[in-house]
């Protein structure tokens, strides 16, 4: 077993790679599923002598496979939203600790003391079902927050408005993570000149809206909130972690999370910096499922390890936590 806490104490690009090594060897050994993708492949530990020797596994094994590293008990499943009879992703989730630490961190790492913030949260489509990971953790950081304002909306636009302009008006921190359409519906409404308030996207239409690329998205945000930047979370239910975009649809990730981009048209090749590709990301959280996963997501890295989405690949379906297609 590898301790979950030497995940989250990873501090340099060595020390990255030396543990994402130690977990593919741990996985291969112990992940049935990921084994025999490896094995298609004829990859072994002993093949795999950097980052970009690791093999991906398609994310769309989540959908058709039970993907497992460990034997103990699952404690929760979290699900993919999904249209009536479509087969959605399912992510079984062992140790519940290493998704809150890992949310928990990786929050306190971007923005400081979730104290600080009275935190609302306009997520209808999440609410509507059970088994969605934005929502464990959001209302993970409401309770944290400890704000007697703090809390979930779903239809009561109103109060929400009222809410969101006495805590602005107070001079109070406050962070209104949304489902794009949502926040779309909130500005057709209402307008708002907030100077204390981050207002946080996580993407996703889920079939409400038509798609929007970034650009556009963000504009009519920004200018419904009274905002300078729009800010974004990039998760989805396949991974414990998540990227933060702080504006301008730069995201950046925690110690424990790296992406790669791979050749669009030879998915077993990873490509250099700067070039547009299928997301590859490594989420050393998921110790207990697959760490090492292939997106249908198409981005762009940056030299500094951040990196940008630029929408989805053909055909492959819309998910909830992603962002826009172009």
């Amino acid at each position: 077993m590898i301790d979950p806490n030497t995940i989250f104490n990873i501090k340099t690009e060595q020390a990255f790679t030396l543990k994402a090594l130690e977990v593919f060897k741990f996985q291969f050994e112990n992940n049935r599923v990921y084994r025999s993708f490896c094995d298609l492949l004829y990859k072994t530990p002993s093949d795999v002598k950097t980052l970009r020797d690791i093999p991906f596994l398609p994310i769309q094994f989540f959908k058709s496979h039970t993907v497992l590293s460990s034997k103990d008990t699952i404690k929760t499943t979290f699900t993919s939203s999904g249209t009536t009879g479509e087969n959605t992703s399912k992510h079984h989730v062992t140790n519940l600790k290493i998704y809150e630490d890992s949310f928990n961190l990786g929050f306190s790492h971007f923005y400081g003391n979730i104290e600080d913030y009275v935190v609302l949260a306009l997520l209808p489509s999440y609410l509507e079902r059970e088994g969605s990971s934005l929502i464990y953790m959001v209302n993970a950081l409401i309770k944290q927050s400890k704000h007697p304002e703090s809390g979930f909306y779903l239809n009561n636009l109103s109060e929400l408005k009222s809410t969101l302009t006495a805590l602005d008006s107070e001079g109070k921190k406050t962070l209104l993570i949304g489902v794009s359409f949502a926040l779309l519906d909130l500005v057709e409404t209402y307008k708002f000149h907030l100077k204390n308030t981050i207002i946080m996207e996580t993407g996703g239409m889920k079939g409400r809206r038509k798609e929007l690329i970034r650009d556009e998205l963000h504009s009519i945000l920004k200018d419904g909130f009274g905002v300078n930047t729009i800010h974004s979370e990039y998760g989805m239910t396949e991974l414990l972690s998540q990227a933060y975009s702080k504006g301008n649809g730069v995201f950046n990730c925690p110690n424990w999370m790296r992406i790669l981009t791979r050749d669009t048209e030879d998915p077993l090749t990873i490509q250099n910096t700067g070039k547009t590709g299928g997301l590859n990301i490594i989420d050393l959280a998921n110790i207990n499922s697959c760490a090492f996963i292939a997106t249908q997501d198409l981005g762009s890295l940056n030299a500094d390890g951040s990196f940008e989405i630029i929408g989805r690949f053909d055909h492959s379906d819309i998910r909830g936590c992603n962002l826009m297609v172009l």
